[in-house]
Parts: structure tokens; sequence; C-alpha cells
């Protein structure tokens, strides 16, 4: 079968279609159960996985090594949800983290934006029981967009809208959300996307990588440097500039990992100031 990851702008129902899209193939839909599940498992506060999951970093934020650990544990949830293969992955980067393997679906869900604040004007109306400010939905729906933007291009250097992320770009103004379920699950079971060994073990390699970053983001010694991490079917590389001999001590504790490599990586001299 399939991963299917669902990028979906705030009004344009790709959280209905991907739950939808998972009761029709018998995946399981994973939305806000990543954050739970991450905040379970690695004993993190809930409220700070889903700040950082919905929102891109402040500046403060953005240098401080918690802030680091936060956002490696949600990238390992969704690694890990992966692994367990027929699922539906909504948000949180899927189709970036998840690029390049041959049985992931990426879709973007997306609608104009006067067509989204409808969509959510009426939808918390009848949360609400009243009617709602037309100009402060728009807000709502403007800041959505730009957190998600930002957010995309502060963890992966990447633009949110471009096409070329997405393997399916469905526009939810003409097609039905039983029309984009059609369209999603009849890609979902073409053959190009069926699991090979050889997929799974890229998924498999990429979660395991990320459980190691956890593993040093969590360690006081470890944390304080910046370390690339390669996995393939149990051996583990390290490359980073300091710390090495304690980042492959820590490596090592991690489940599935059979060996640890290490390269030093040296840092350029700084050049004499020329007036």
């Amino acid at each position: 079968m399939a991963i299917i990851t669902v990028s979906n702008e705030l009004g344009a129902g790709g959280s209905d279609i991907g739950q939808a899209v998972a009761d029709r193939l018998g995946y399981h839909f994973v939305g806000q159960e990543l954050i739970s599940d991450a905040a379970h498992r690695y004993g993190l506060l809930e409220d700070k996985l889903s700040h950082l999951d919905e929102a891109k970093p402040g500046l403060f934020e953005r240098f401080d090594a918690e802030t680091r650990r936060y956002i490696t544990v949600i990238q390992t949830a969704l690694y890990e949800f992966a692994e367990h293969d027929n699922v539906v992955l909504l948000g949180r980067g899927g189709q970036w983290l998840l690029r390049g393997i041959p049985h992931v679906l990426r879709v973007r869900v997306m609608a104009p934006f006067d067509l989204r604040v409808k969509r959510m004007g009426r939808k918390l109306s009848g949360q609400m029981g009243e009617q709602t400010n037309s100009r402060t939905v728009q807000e709502m729906v403007r800041r959505d967009d730009g957190e998600k933007s930002g957010r995309m291009r502060y963890l992966y250097e990447v633009d949110i809208r471009d096409p070329a992320h997405y393997d399916v770009v469905i526009n939810t103004d003409k097609l039905s959300i039983d029309g984009a379920v059609d369209v999603i699950a009849v890609l979902a079971r073409r053959p190009e996307l069926a699991t090979t060994p050889d997929g799974a073990q890229i998924v498999a390699d990429r979660a395991l990588a990320s459980r190691v970053q956890v593993a040093l983001a969590s360690n006081p010694e470890t944390r304080k440097y910046r370390t690339t991490i390669e996995a393939k079917t149990g051996v583990v590389t390290l490359e980073g500039t300091g710390a090495l001999e304690e980042a492959i001590d820590v490596a090592r504790t991690v489940s599935g990992v059979r060996e640890v490599k290490a390269r030093q990586v040296e840092i350029p001299p700084i050049p004499p100031f020329v007036a």
C-alpha cells in the first residue's frame, strides 16, 4: 500500500479529506494524535509541542537548544508513524521529510482565499452559535497561512506553496470532498505506489537517524553541537564539529543502532581582518 501526506490550507478541507481517505482505504489517519503520542513517549510538554507544530519558532526560540529538541521529536514521531505504512499524515512537513520515497503520495489541498474565509466563517458561526466578523476570520486565515509558510521556510528553506513538492494538488473550489477522496484513493492504489522493501528501508533509515538526533538533542554534552546524521540498515554515521566521542556513546544507546561511525568536520579559520 502507500503513505499519504496531506498539506492543507486552513478552510480548504484537507483534514476532512485526509480522514475520509483513511476511512476509504482502511489506513490510519494521523492528525493531532501525533503530538499527543510524541509528548507521551518522549516526556515533553504537549502545549509546547503543539505551539511549535503550528507556528514558526520565535526569534529567541530559534537559538534555543530545547526548541530544536522539541522540533526533532515532532519529526521523529512523523517518521515512526510512516514506518507502519498504510497511513495518512496531516501536515508537519511530511511532503518534505518523506521526499524521494517511492510509496509516498504527497498531496496539497488548497482553495481560493475568499472561499476559505467563507467556509471558516460558517464553521465558526456554527460552533459559537452566532455570526462571526468577516474581517476577524480573514485575519485568522491569513495568519495561519503565514505561520505555515514561515515554519516551512525556517525548518527546510522551502516554499510550502511550491507545487514541485507535491505529486498532486487539489483545488476544492470545484472538487468536492468526495471527489477529492476518489482521486487520492485511486492514486494510492496505483502499482507505482506499492511499498517495496527498498522503500520501506529508506523510511526506517530516516526514522532511525531522527531517533539518534533526538538522543543527541536530549544529552547535555551533545545538544550544544550541530551533528549531521545518516543511517543505513542500522549503521549510523555522525558528522560534526565537536563532542563526537560523546555523540558516539549516545548514538549506541538508541534502539536499532548496530554500528556507529564518525567524521570530524574541521571549522575553517577566520581570515584576518583587512582594512
